[in-house]
C-alpha cells in the first residue's frame, strides 16, 4: 500500500503558523496589559504620597506658596492617573481581543488535526483490511493445493 498522505497538510501547515502568529500576539498584547498595570499601579502610589504630604501640611504651618506648587503637582498627577488608567483599559481590551483571536486560530488549527487523525484512522482501516484480504487469500490458495501423498 502507498504511503499515508494528508491532503489538507499545506491547510495545517498555514493555520498553524496562523496560531503562531496569533499566540504571540497576545503574548505581547498580555505583555503590554501587565505592563500597564504596574504603570497605573505606581501612578497611584505617586498619588497617595502628594495626598499624604498635601494634607500633612495642613497640620503644620500653612505656606500659600509650597502649598500651590503641591496642588498643582496634585492636579498634574491626577491627570496623569486618569491617563494611565485609560491606557491600561486599552491594554486590556486589545489582549482581550488577542485572546479571542488566538482562541479562534487554534480551534480552526485544531480542526484540521482532527481531521488528520480522521483520515489516518480511515487509512489504516484500509490497509489492515487490505492486509487481512491478503492473508485470506494466501490461506484459500494453501488450501486448495492437494496435498502430495493424497489418493
Amino acid at each position: 500500500m502507498k504511503r499515508f498522505r494528508f491532503p489538507l497538510r499545506p491547510v495545517a501547515v498555514l493555520r498553524a503558523h496562523l496560531e503562531t502568529r496569533a499566540r504571540e500576539a497576545f503574548a505581547s498584547a498580555m505583555h503590554r496589559y501587565v505592563q500597564s498595570e504596574q504603570d497605573l499601579m505606581r501612578a497611584r502610589v505617586r498619588m497617595r504620597a502628594l495626598e499624604a504630604e498635601l494634607f500633612s501640611g495642613r497640620a503644620q504651618r500653612f505656606r500659600a506658596d509650597e502649598a500651590a506648587l503641591l496642588l498643582a503637582d496634585y492636579r498634574r498627577e491626577c491627570g496623569a492617573e486618569v491617563e494611565t488608567e485609560r491606557r491600561m483599559i486599552a491594554a486590556r481590551d486589545e489582549m482581550e481581543q488577542r485572546r479571542k483571536d488566538y482562541i479562534e486560530a487554534h480551534r480552526k488549527l485544531e480542526v484540521v488535526h482532527r481531521l488528520e487523525a480522521k483520515a489516518r484512522s480511515a487509512y489504516r482501516r484500509e490497509a489492515e483490511r487490505e492486509e487481512q484480504a491478503e492473508f485470506d487469500d494466501f490461506a484459500g490458495r494453501r488450501r486448495i493445493k492437494p496435498f502430495p501423498f493424497a489418493t
